[in-house]
């Protein structure tokens, strides 16, 4: 196995593909890659259609996937507010990919058999794949087809993200092959000899205790450890420094423990989500999640220290169990509120994961939603860094 990655600023697509295709050929000493993933900015939308053949030209015939995003990232480097264009190659002995485009009328059912979402993906269970999902948010639920992937294979590892660049429907391009796409989902299942890690950033640090969900209504919080959501909070409040009272004001975060047998949740086991409404009169909290009781949740925070911290901790947390290898690659599917945006500064989740990691082929694009598991499940995440770590299964 060995994967590359290369980028580009050219303002031609054409130029920017040569370029990258260069950098992709010297790299994996003359081998013919089986698989191709391409992200491209917003700035190229004028040539999105032309992608697919540009790709074949200059790269032979490896499977292509990509999306166009509102910010690249190549060769461990975030491209923003400016023309980018990224792409990895992947050299993959033993390893078989099977793609798929999901039209968003095609979903299963919520209750749909297992084999009804192997048949439209092409691919078993016991073939033990794990996915590469890209999305278009204007056409694509993407919670529904997120769960029922969990469903059919609960043992794959689901890594992805939201097309972005786009403020409307047909503005983004999905590519699959020698097909582009403006709407549902393109994917890839990859099973044989590959293994695949995740990393999920979210950015958040927790404030207060965690308590238990004694009452709720979807989601609807009417009542922690027996008393009011808001009577919580509030207290919660009270305790905080003046820094996190100024930041809770407009970064303040639910964190939902998603493992019902998780007793002792620690850093990376909670999903963050919005909240959404506070009713101060009647003590309740409405959350972008819905709840169930007896869950566990806790108060969040987040800025860009806090995300900084979040990112560092859960890096530190996978290289004590993974030691990197040479012919691995990765993927980094990136908030399109994160970046210089968020950091003042350009590269900083690529540098830590280089810092942290190591040099390892690092590709992807800053998205408006990202896909990665949480507590043993799949989600769709905001303001979050959700990487998938490629390698050869371990002997």
């Amino acid at each position: 196995m060995k994967w590359s990655s290369a980028v580009s600023e050219k303002f031609s697509l054409a130029e920017a593909v040569e370029e990258c295709g260069r950098q992709l050929h010297d790299d994996l000493d003359g081998m013919e890659p089986d698989l191709i993933i391409a992200f491209v900015s917003s700035h190229h939308a004028a040539e999105y259609e032309s992608l697919p053949q540009l790709v074949r030209e200059n790269l032979a015939d490896a499977l292509l996937i990509g999306c166009s995003g509102g910010g690249i990232i190549g060769a461990g480097r975030e491209i923003e507010q400016r023309p980018g264009f990224a792409l990895t190659a992947a050299v993959l002995p033993d390893v078989q990919l099977t793609p798929f485009h999901i039209d968003e009328d095609a979903l299963p059912d919520g209750d749909a058999p297992p084999d009804q979402w192997e048949a439209l993906l092409g691919v078993k269970r016991e073939a033990g794949p794990h996915f590469v999902i890209l999305a278009d948010p204007f056409s694509t639920r993407g919670e529904q087809l997120l769960m029922g992937l969990d469903y059919a294979f609960p043992d794959a590892v689901k890594i992805g993200g939201l097309a972005s660049g786009a403020n409307q429907p047909g503005g983004n391009s999905l590519y699959l092959g020698e097909t582009t796409y403006d709407s549902g989902a393109v994917g890839l299942a990859l099973s044989g000899d590959i293994a695949v890690d995740s990393v999920v950033a979210q950015g958040c640090r927790p404030i207060g205790d965690p308590m238990q969900v004694t009452s709720c209504r979807r989601n609807l919080l009417l009542g922690l450890d027996g008393r009011t959501p808001f009577e919580v909070l509030k207290e919660v409040f009270q305790g905080l420094d003046e820094r996190d009272r100024e930041l809770a004001q407009n970064s303040l975060f639910i964190g939902v423990v998603m493992d019902p047998f998780n007793e002792n949740p620690q850093l990376g086991d909670f999903l963050i989500r919005n909240i959404v409404g506070i009713d101060a009169q009647k003590g309740l909290i409405a959350v972008g999640e819905i709840l169930k009781e007896g869950q566990t949740v806790q108060f969040h925070l987040r800025d860009s220290q806090t995300s900084s911290q979040d990112l560092d901790a859960m890096l530190e947390k996978y290289v004590i169990g993974h030691k990197p290898q040479a012919d691995s690659g990765a993927l980094l599917f990136q908030c399109l509120g994160r970046g210089a945006f968020l950091y003042g500064r350009a590269d900083h989740d690529t540098d830590m994961f280089r810092e942290k990691v190591g040099a390892l082929p690092l590709t992807g694009f800053f998205c408006n939603g990202e896909i990665g598991p949480v507590g043993g499940s799949t989600f769709l995440h905001g303001y979050t860094s959700s990487f998938g770590i490629f390698r050869p299964k371990e002997r």
